[in-house]
């Protein structure tokens, strides 16, 4: 298999073939609760363990244990990401954009929590971005911890185990095994869709506010009287 990215941070099959079980671990913990790691793959990197499980390169572990090590790392994530939520307050939507946080992202984070509630720490787990903004984001609203552990658990079995099974199963394909580079890169544009979704319509939504503030009579103009 040839890489798909210079760096191993960046490429999910040298990322596991340099780092093995803990480089996955730490990549998911990292991506899924540290603010600055929203770049990291995630999805690409659960379907490429479960390939190379199915083919025993790289990873010798069974399916079970690098399921499970994956969800504990991705709970873990979240909780530290709750942690610093309820930390940094409603201060850390206000920094400025920088290279590794974008003011964009937090808002959209927020606007997915709130249309979705608890709800959204399950749906956030398949997608890019907003899986390491919103448990940020559900810790900056003080949501109780026991609903927010209680969904962190569902969403992360739930990413772990799904990803990972479907790697694991086409892996025993030959046309998958033959073509993972493509394959790969087909499941980081798939799984990029819902968050240009939810950017477009939150794009609509702003400027069908903006325009209805534009058309809204001001609350100051005085309506002239009929002369006599």
């Amino acid at each position: 298999m040839t890489n798909l990215a210079s760096s191993p941070l960046l490429d999910a099959e040298a990322l596991i073939s340099t780092f093995g079980m803990l480089g996955i671990m730490a990549t998911v913990f990292a991506e899924s609760g540290l603010i600055v790691c929203f770049f990291l793959p995630g999805d690409s990197l659960l379907f490429t363990a479960g390939l190379l499980v199915a083919n025993d390169e790289f990873l010798h572990q069974p399916l079970w244990l690098v399921m499970l090590a994956i969800a504990v790392a991705a709970v873990l994530g979240d909780q530290f990401g709750y942690a610093f939520g309820r930390k940094a307050g409603s201060a850390l939507f206000k920094r400025p954009n920088s290279r590794f946080f974008k003011q964009e992202n937090a808002e959209r984070a927020q606007e997915f929590m709130l249309k979705h509630g608890p709800k959204a720490l399950v749906m956030a787990r398949f997608i890019p971005v907003f899986r390491t903004f919103i448990p940020i984001t559900a810790g900056v609203g003080r949501m109780t911890y026991r609903t927010f552990f209680l969904f962190n658990v569902l969403g992360a079995v739930l990413w772990s185990v799904s990803l990972t099974l479907v790697g694991y199963y086409l892996g025993q394909v030959a046309f998958v095994r033959d073509n993972i580079e493509a394959i790969v890169i087909g499941i980081v544009l798939v799984s990029g869709v819902p968050i240009i979704v939810e950017g477009i319509k939150m794009r609509r939504r702003s400027r069908a506010v903006a325009r209805d503030v534009s058309t809204a009579p001001s609350p100051t103009a005085e309506t002239e009287l009929p002369r006599p």
